[in-house]
């Protein structure tokens, strides 16, 4: 039996995501010299942490209601959202893989990530966001495409 998808939950996560996506996007005009000074990097490092976080929140949402799939970690729950045709293979395997990582190494690695990186991202990678968002919109608007329901 298939359970559906929440879709209250998963617009709250889709939320979370536009929410971080427009606080980071405040740091793209600085310069690095402009985004290394007071607060800048705390506030963006935060703001992308928790976008990162609702992806995967929205991704394990998502394949809990698939039977008889489990994960257990942020970069498989990228793979099987691409095995499963919720979002492109070639995007889950060279963006969502990428992003799983970088979630865990602001979380459990913080102490590494630099400042020259965080803003990297920033300037270049924002519109990934937008990519899977895209994809997630989709699933909503046909769950049954996807052999899903919703609530």
């Amino acid at each position: 039996m298939i359970i559906p998808l929440n879709k209250e939950v998963i617009l709250s996560r889709i939320r979370e995501i536009e929410k971080g996506k427009e606080k980071l996007l405040r740091f793209k005009d600085y310069s690095l010299e402009e985004f290394k000074s007071g607060e800048n990097f705390a506030i963006a490092e935060h703001y992308l942490r928790r976008a990162l976080e609702a992806v995967f929140d929205i991704g394990n949402h998502i394949l809990s209601r698939i039977p008889g799939i489990r994960v257990s970690t942020y970069k498989d729950i990228a793979l099987k959202l691409g095995e499963y045709g919720i979002i492109p293979g070639k995007f889950a395997k060279e963006v969502l893989v990428k992003m799983a990582g970088y979630r865990n190494r602001l979380v459990h690695f913080y102490a590494e990530v630099s400042i020259e990186e965080l803003y990297y991202i920033i300037q270049n990678n924002l519109n990934d966001f937008d990519e899977y968002l895209k994809y997630i919109k989709d699933l909503l608007e046909n769950p049954e495409k996807f052999g899903l329901t919703l609530e």
